[in-house]
């Protein structure tokens, strides 16, 4: 993952990704519980209002921005359309998931 400002905190973790079938479907990756409070902390310099965490993250490859969404006591990595297509994401199996949490996420590119 390339480097963008100093990183609060740089997570890697292995999860499942998770259909949701809202009105419109989602899939998330949620962010295991060890890293929760690490997450959290960081939040306190990165986040922008109603409890997102901006990232960057990197899947199959893939490295792309978006924000973690609080949900249940935890956080849950959105995962657009364009991510899973191009890191070949197979909903029946786990995927490794680096991200990184700056101060500078924040901004918008």
């Amino acid at each position: 993952m390339p480097p963008n400002d100093d990183p609060i905190a740089d997570i890697s973790f292995t999860a499942e990704i998770i259909h949701w079938r809202g009105p419109s479907p989602f899939y998330f990756a949620a962010v295991p519980e060890e890293h929760v409070g690490e997450v959290r902390y960081a939040a306190r310099q990165a986040s922008y209002g109603w409890g997102v965490v901006p990232v960057e993250a990197e899947i199959g490859g893939v490295t792309f921005r978006t924000s973690l969404f609080p949900k249940d006591g935890g956080y849950l990595l959105p995962s657009k359309v364009d991510v899973r297509k191009r890191a070949k994401i197979d909903l029946q199996g786990p995927v490794q998931v680096a991200m990184r949490i700056s101060a500078g996420n924040s901004r918008r590119s």
